[in-house]
């Protein structure tokens, strides 16, 4: 009989709740919305009915051991079992794997083993283990959306760092000298690359069309000069993000995922073009860029998460 673990997928609009055997199957499936409350216990609140439907439905396997893996925005610390989601400003420190095992002690009377990583993490691992990085043992994932995250699997095995917040791309200066970033940092490659940045250098070159990334990726592929211009140089950003992660990493294999990376050519065609200008060392030369595959990579990739908890 195939094992089963209990992935938890938090987003800033929506939490994703599956049950999940060792061959990726989603067996049962239920979403929250995250709910917009100072109260922490009140976000909480929704993952915590989903988790109860879950173990109280047919598809779940009681009386073994039981493995949750859970994917959160961050910044996380992955050894507390804590989370500050940049978008769920009511979580700060919130103790999330504490919360998810008291509800599962209560509802089950088994205590679960919880691992917790982040969503850019869990994208990696889900792409790795299912979708369009299948076939390597190494390779970094990359969402392009309303942020820039990013996770790195080493032979077979997530990097996760000291903290659980290694390879956070989005946060790798491409310029010394640009402006500082909400972080803290000058120049990071989410200044230029993520959408609503796009968008927003957009408007001030001058165009005038839609209010989100979706939009502007749109006029690109139409050939409007200012859309194709602010994509260009936001994807030489993340170009210079990308090799230099691949010179640390030594990784040849980067999958590109997340809300703006689904526009296709408009993305990936300058993004590869302006790879040449800055992977130049022999071993990093070669880089592959390739489209995510799977809609649930995150989910899937905190079932992984779980699957590989001792």
């Amino acid at each position: 009989m195939s094992e089963q673990v209990l992935a938890i997928d938090i987003g800033g609009t929506k939490i994703a709740l599956a049950l999940v055997a060792d061959d990726g199957t989603v067996q049962a499936e239920t979403v929250r919305p995250t709910v917009r409350s100072p109260d922490p216990e009140a976000v909480f609140a929704p993952a915590a009915d989903g988790i109860r439907e879950l173990v109280a439905g047919p598809a779940f396997r009681a009386g073994g051991r039981l493995r949750v893996g859970v994917g959160s925005a961050g910044p996380i610390d992955a050894p507390a079992g804590t989370v500050s989601p940049v978008n769920i400003a009511a979580w700060r420190g919130f103790p999330v794997a504490e919360r998810v095992t008291t509800v599962l002690e209560a509802s089950t009377g088994t205590t679960p083993t919880v691992g917790l990583a982040g969503d850019g993490h869990c994208f990696a691992l889900g792409e790795h283990w299912l979708g369009a990085a299948r076939d390597v043992d190494t390779m970094v994932g990359l969402v392009l959306s309303t942020g820039v995250g990013g996770g790195a699997v080493l032979d077979n095995k997530l990097f996760a760092g000291r903290t659980g917040n290694a390879v956070h791309l989005g946060h790798i200066s491409v310029n010394a000298w640009g402006p500082r970033c909400v972080c803290g940092c000058h120049g990071c490659t989410e200044m230029y690359a993520r959408g609503p940045a796009l968008v927003a250098a957009a408007r001030e070159s001058g165009w005038t069309g839609g209010a989100d990334a979706q939009a502007l990726t749109a006029d690109a592929r139409a050939g409007h000069p200012i859309a194709l211009d602010v994509i260009d140089r936001g994807m030489r950003a993340l170009a210079a993000g990308i090799a230099s992660t691949a010179t640390q990493l030594d990784v040849s294999v980067f999958v590109l995922g997340g809300g703006v990376a689904k526009a296709g050519e408009v993305i990936f065609g300058p993004l590869r073009r302006h790879l040449a200008d800055f992977a130049v060392l022999d071993y990093v030369a070669d880089l592959e860029i390739r489209p995510a595959v799977l809609e649930n990579a995150g989910l899937l990739g905190a079932a992984a998460l779980g699957f590989s908890l001792t």
